[in-house]
């Protein structure tokens, strides 16, 4: 069985075609896995409406996909489109889901931060699965949202999706070039404001494992592992100690705008928004640090995320 999964979020569209393999081995076969920058949520924060130019972008790159679904023979009954925190936001998002129709020929689901962060947990264990009686916190980092999933062997028992992300902080409190001591202040007051909300939903002091998905991380990875380009193979299943991923994320945060575009595994689209969710996974990284005691001690990085957990879904439905 061939399915396809498109992930669209507040800084990047996604695409994943995979096989279903016949002999029911747990997971999926990649076929195409492919990501494009096109910043949809930019402004949507402070004007509540998609912009027109990143409208543009965005059209352009499912017109690729189309071409890619088309090329792999994968019909509208076998793919699924998600729309996450920017167009939950969007006062505009009719003319988005429209463009969407007309490309792709399937109706775009605007979920619920609760259902994305099942799919993330459900694309990340599906690689990484809980041991016996251990608990998992699965953390998605994007441009608007970041999830709080902990879950066990038999599933999700608690999640929180709360709108703090790289582009939403970027464009609320990182101005400068970089940013201010005082800009990062405010951040990471705010950080901690929403991490004190997320504990009443998701308590954070009993999980054993953290696993962290989306392009921040995996980018703070890369840097971590001082990669010289982007290597999924290197950066997927990496475990690396908390104080490690703090020091990545701080001298991420602390580099200028033409520093970090010299990065070798840096992602053009990622420049301008890295710093801000550095900022907020490295606060993340440290209080599970400190709720959990020397429990949890590294954070594994994951390149199977929300795209893999939505192309399961597919094919438990298809």
């Amino acid at each position: 069985m061939r399915v396809a999964a498109i992930d669209c979020g507040t800084n990047s569209i996604r695409l994943l075609i995979a096989d279903v393999p016949d002999d029911g081995t747990p997971g999926l076969l990649d076929v195409e896995r492919q990501m494009r920058v096109v910043r949809l949520g930019q402004g949507v924060d402070a004007t509540g409406r998609f912009d027109d130019a990143a409208l543009e972008r965005t059209f352009a790159a499912l017109d690729e996909y189309a071409q890619l679904l088309n090329h792999h023979h994968v019909g509208p009954a076998a793919v699924r489109f998600v729309a996450t925190s920017a167009t939950r936001d969007a006062e505009n998002r009719e003319e988005f889901m429209a463009g969407v129709r007309a490309r792709i020929g399937v109706d775009p689901e605007v979920i619920t931060g609760e259902e994305e962060a099942a799919l993330s947990f459900a694309g990340a264990v599906s690689v990484h699965p809980p041991r016996a009686g251990e608990r998992v916190l699965v953390v998605d980092l994007g441009g608007g949202s970041t999830e709080f999933v902990v879950g066990d062997e038999d599933g999700v028992t608690a999640s929180k999706s709360i709108d703090m992300g790289c582009v939403r902080f970027t464009e609320r409190f990182l101005h400068d070039d970089p940013p201010t001591s005082a800009q990062i202040a405010a951040a990471e007051s705010t950080v901690a404001e929403y991490l004190a909300e997320v504990q009443q939903s998701v308590d954070l002091t009993q999980v054993d494992r953290v696993i962290g998905v989306a392009g921040t991380i995996t980018t703070i990875t890369a840097h971590a592992l001082d990669l010289e380009k982007y290597l999924p193979d290197r950066i997927n299943g990496a475990s690396l100690p908390l104080g490690v991923v703090g020091a990545a994320a701080t001298e991420l945060l602390e580099l200028s705008r033409e520093r970090r575009e010299l990065l070798p595994f840096m992602h053009p689209g990622r420049v301008d928004v890295i710093g801000a969710g550095a900022l907020i996974w490295r606060a993340i990284v440290t209080h599970v640090g400190e709720v959990t005691g020397s429990r949890v001690s590294a954070a594994i990085t994951s390149e199977h995320d929300i795209l893999d957990g939505i192309a399961l879904n597919v094919a438990a439905r298809v």
